[in-house]
């Protein structure tokens, strides 16, 4: 059996390819939907791509599944679990089979056994592998999708928040709870393959390590040292961070279809400088450049997302998947910067601008300041400036600076108007970062009077001692 394991930094996603190597069959487990790492790794190993499974319909990414489909005729195996808001609907024109709890299927002498383990959705399955050909026959390890994690569970809340569906997060919760009995019931020895690492939205807890076991697990996560079905309702609804807005489009996507890679057109490079203004009034324009490059100047209009791990993330919460986008980008982060996008299914990126056409491109660039906690102290404390914490509800609630008011990074852009104009504003996040983000929305939306501060809610604490809570 060959197994090798996958991982997306900037979505906390892990996939992965396993195959029979004596019949050359390969299967992906919850694809992303830049095949093209599995493909290349197949070919190295002489496998051939013959189908995929998804442990449900993901709310972060755009699944690769059809992507698979479409260039290699591949077999999808598919839940057929949950009732008819969560089953599938893009499934014409190619090979699939609907799965239900205790099915099996074999890719070569590999056997999938199906567990149902609703909770983080009504459709989550498991998937039990058995190498039968290493002349096995007892399962060795169990892919759990956003079902158990390293160390976490799946959030069943999303479903809820991001979704719509009212009073589904208590009833996952009990389903997860249910699962996760069942879950305890497994060997020790299997080990666990979940599809998310430390980062992820998914959970609110999880672990950076790769993988683990069923048994270590049982001993050491935290979700699996309740008895008492309430208690850990309570304790799993508790702390949930905001989903990213994305997680709606992205569940529409994967459970109707989208647009094949193959059928994308790459944004057209413009050089002529004079077009940027017209990019920023018909869409939105992100500077791709370090918060701290920002900082120091930039076009007006412009939204700063820096291209690192957290890109994606800020992407799918601040960008408009209906408006035209367009980025001032160094031109050998371009393509992986649209890799990145497409990853969530922003597919409408129009136009880049390499950095310096774009910043030629004005007479006066634009700039704010960032200050330092104790410049700042004075004026907080005799309520001269408005504070502004842009961190998630959880962080807030844990601790703040005093007079401070929270509007989460992600939700900023459609609560301008809780933001006043008759103080300077003072942005703090956890350590500058967020928040910096948070400048360039204000700015682009006119909102001027703006200082950052430098190392965040961290500094501030390390510098002054001063919380509220």
């Amino acid at each position: 059996m060959f197994l090798r394991y996958f991982y997306d930094e900037k979505l906390a996603h892990a996939s992965y390819l396993v195959g029979c190597q004596k019949t050359g069959e390969a299967i992906v487990v919850d694809p992303s939907r830049d095949i093209e790492q599995y493909v290349e790794e197949a070919e190295k190993e002489g496998l051939n791509v013959t189908a995929a499974c998804e442990t449900h319909i993901h709310a972060d990414f755009v699944s690769g599944a059809r992507e698979l489909a479409d260039r290699f005729d591949a077999k999808l195996y598919l839940s057929d679990e949950g009732n008819e808001d969560w089953k599938y609907e893009n499934l014409d024109g190619i090979r699939y089979q609907l799965l239900k709890d205790g099915d099996t299927f074999k890719i070569g002498n590999l056997t999938f056994e199906v567990l149902h383990t609703p909770g983080h959705t009504p459709e989550s399955i498991s998937f039990l592998l058995t190498d039968n050909g290493g002349g096995a026959d007892r399962p060795m390890g169990i892919f759990t999708g956003d079902f158990v994690f390293v160390g976490d569970v799946g959030r069943p809340d999303l479903l809820e928040k991001a979704a719509g569906h009212v009073g589904t997060a208590d009833e996952g919760a009990k389903q997860m709870f249910q699962s996760l009995e069942r879950f305890k019931q497994l060997p020790d020895f299997l080990q666990v393959w979940p599809a998310h690492g430390a980062g992820s939205a998914c959970g609110k807890s999880l672990g950076a390590v790769p993988s683990s076991t069923v048994g270590y697990e049982k001993m050491f996560n935290w979700a699996l040292q309740y008895d008492n079905e309430n208690e850990f309702v309570e304790a799993l609804l508790d702390g949930q961070p905001e989903p990213p807005k994305y997680f709606a489009v992205m569940k529409r996507v994967n459970k109707v279809g989208i647009e094949l890679l193959k059928n994308l057109d790459l944004p057209v490079k413009e050089t002529d400088s004079a077009k940027l203004q017209n990019w920023i009034k018909e869409g939105m324009v992100i500077d791709t450049r370090s918060v701290e490059q920002f900082a120091k100047g930039h076009v007006p209009g412009t939204i700063n997302i820096p291209f690192d791990q957290s890109f994606t993330n800020w992407a799918g919460w601040l960008v408009d998947y209906e408006a035209p986008l367009y980025l001032i980008v160094d031109e050998s982060q371009m393509r992986d910067a649209i890799k990145a996008l497409r990853s969530i299914g922003i597919d409408n990126t129009r136009g880049y601008m390499e950095v310096k056409t774009a910043l030629d491109s004005v007479d006066e660039l634009e700039r704010y300041a960032e200050v330092e906690p104790k410049e700042i102290k004075e004026q907080i404390e005799k309520g001269e400036v408005y504070v502004l914490d842009v961190r998630n509800l959880t962080e807030f609630k844990e601790g703040h600076i005093p007079g401070a008011s929270h509007i989460m990074l992600g939700t900023l852009p459609e609560r301008l108007n809780e933001v006043p104009q008759d103080k300077q504003i003072v942005l703090n996040c956890g350590t500058g970062k967020r928040s910096a983000i948070g400048a360039s929305v204000l700015q682009a939306n006119g909102i001027k009077d703006i200082v950052n501060l430098v190392g965040g809610f961290e500094r501030w604490v390390d510098e002054t001692q001063i919380v509220t809570k």
